[in-house]
């Protein structure tokens, strides 16, 4: 049986979101995507997986559960453009014994919109992507100091958004990535994978996506497949159901991105 979410804890960190007021002066905006990071931890030797938020008293009893020089392999989440969603998608990642962090982009003091959620349009401030790729740079290096992180077996995960950010990440720290809702085609700024050639992609987008520009009839979707450029172990997959953008309602999908992590995260 699954525990129920620390409610308190989550709701804060969705909640910034939508603030654009420094909750925390003394901190810059990069040390609040951090601060306030939603995490999933696994069960260790409690009834079942956490979810909860940064340095809270919750996670820092799980992890006290963890034996002397114990760590986990991490899961970074890079979260969509209207903030932190898809905590089930976290906690079957904690349930296979991951620690997932998923850095809150809007804790930040100043963090628009760079999409509109009622016209599915989106690029309306390109520098959020610069934003992002900084989270995921900090992210990576207060793991480093993290003791229960276990940096051999890191990867990377993105929705959306954080799927472009994904996908553009240059570092080789990660030993996987998932692009989940994001066709890795567009502007030259935002097109493409530039993880290392060695590292395996996994990929998922809806054959009808309504935030990408429509298809005339008989035209396949555009994926991120021709961007693979042969590394190893990747695939690409497309979701054929009407108006499919989040793709973490498909069961089936979620399993095959689980399990993708877990085998990339220990290769």
């Amino acid at each position: 049986m699954r525990s129920p979410i620390p409610i308190a804890g989550v709701i804060l960190a969705l909640a910034l979101g939508g603030c654009a007021q420094p909750l925390f002066p003394g901190w810059s905006d990069i040390e609040r995507t951090w601060a306030t990071a939603v995490v999933a931890l696994p069960a260790l030797s409690a009834d079942a997986s956490l979810v909860s938020t940064m340095d809270s008293p919750e996670m820092a009893r799980r992890l006290a559960l963890l034996a002397d020089g114990e760590s986990l392999p991490v899961v970074v989440y890079m979260h969509g453009c209207t903030g932190i969603g898809n905590l089930d998608f976290m906690r079957s990642l904690a349930d296979e014994g991951f620690a997932v962090v998923a850095p809150n982009s809007f804790a930040r003091s100043f963090r628009p919109l760079q999409c509109d959620p009622e016209t599915k349009t989106g690029g309306f401030n390109v520098f959020v992507y610069d934003f992002r790729l900084t989270e995921i740079s900090f992210a990576l290096e207060k793991l480093w100091s993290a003791e229960w992180a276990d940096w051999s077996r890191m990867v990377l995960a993105g929705a959306s958004e954080g799927a472009v950010a994904v996908a553009l990440y240059r570092g080789d720290e990660f030993n996987g990535r998932v692009i989940a809702q994001w066709t890795c085609n567009g502007a030259p700024l935002v097109a493409g994978i530039d993880a290392p050639i060695n590292e395996p992609i996994f990929t998922v987008v809806g054959a009808d996506d309504p935030w990408y520009d429509d298809l005339a009839d008989g035209e396949k979707r555009e994926d991120c497949s021709k961007y693979f450029r042969g590394r190893p172990g990747s695939r690409s997959e497309i979701i054929y159901r009407p108006d499919t953008h989040n793709i973490f309602g498909n069961a089936a999908m979620v399993e095959s991105m689980v399990s993708f992590l877990v085998a990339a995260a220990n290769r």
